[in-house]
């Protein structure tokens, strides 16, 4: 009875050592979060008060974080700037196309490489994997030269054709779709849907957060490439939004405009930030579903 009785005693404190411990990890996790979550933040509340400084209140203190004197005029001189809105276009019309592209091209990649049984299936996913680890600029070369054979160089199709179908898109895809169970997709079968009518009605819909994914995904990659455009474009009706803004903000004598770039920069920033408020419950459960750290 007395071993019984300590053992009924100690429980009770072995469980409120744990909740103790608990509660003392907890302001510390959260501690920790918030500190990484100030330091993310400080470069782009370092942006946003240069963007709100004049231009020689920046070159004389350049390293202030908020302005002494809060001026609206690099905005304005940056929708006035001559090709502005043309840049702001282009940016729009690439991304659309890369984003529509990677969810067409993914899915459809992903699904077969998951669901489907064919010849070189292993083969396929293997130069997926190989074509996730060449460096991008390894291979601007090539890409040119092909752009060029194709007619593409200077348009816009040309700026957006190598992103239409990134592999790491084909990847998120398939592997969110491993997670979905075969037997729904068997018992469509034995219903006589067809692998289209499998694909479209039941596949795509339980597949949103993965889209999801890479709607973000694709979307930022378009949005802030810069290095390609620079390459394929050779004339300023063809320059997207970071392009643009680079070739515009050398004012007279080749001395950078910093305020006209950092006020850029705040609306090439805009557009991210939107999107991925909008689709980040998405975006988590498509990284989730996936299996990525």
């Amino acid at each position: 009875m007395t071993a019984v009785a300590t053992l009924h005693k100690a429980e009770p404190a072995s469980e409120r050592i744990t909740v103790r411990r608990r509660s003392l990890s907890q302001p510390v996790l959260y501690g920790a979060l918030l500190l990484c979550a100030l330091l993310t933040l400080l470069p782009f509340v370092w942006v946003l008060g240069g963007s709100l400084r004049s231009l020689d209140e920046i070159r004389s203190d350049p390293g202030a974080w908020l302005p002494h004197h809060v001026t609206f005029d690099n905005f304005v001189r940056l929708f006035r700037t001559q090709g502005f809105g043309r840049f702001l276009v282009n940016s729009v019309v690439v991304a659309v196309m890369v984003v529509v592209g990677n969810a067409v091209a993914a899915s459809a990649a992903g699904y077969a490489l998951a669901k489907l049984e064919f010849a070189g299936r292993r083969l396929a996913f293997g130069a997926v994997m190989a074509a996730m680890m060449v460096p991008v600029t390894t291979v601007f070369i090539t890409q040119f030269v092909i752009t060029v054979d194709m007619g593409l160089a200077d348009t816009l199709t040309g700026i957006a054709l190598p992103s239409v179908a990134l592999p790491l898109s084909v990847f998120i895809m398939r592997q969110y779709a491993l997670s979905i169970p075969d037997e729904l997709l068997e018992a469509a079968r034995i219903d006589g849907a067809g692998e289209f009518r499998i694909f479209f009605r039941i596949f795509l819909p339980l597949a949103g957060p993965a889209v999801a994914t890479i709607t973000i995904m694709s979307f930022l990659t378009s949005w802030n490439n810069f290095i390609w455009p620079l390459i394929v474009a050779q004339s300023m009706s063809s320059y997207t939004l970071p392009v643009g803004l680079a070739a515009t903000s050398q004012a007279a004598a080749h001395v950078t405009d910093y305020g006209l770039m950092l006020a850029g920069a705040i609306v090439v920033m805009l557009p991210v930030l939107v999107l991925f408020l909008f689709l980040q419950r998405y975006f988590v459960q498509g990284v989730a579903g996936t299996g990525m750290r």
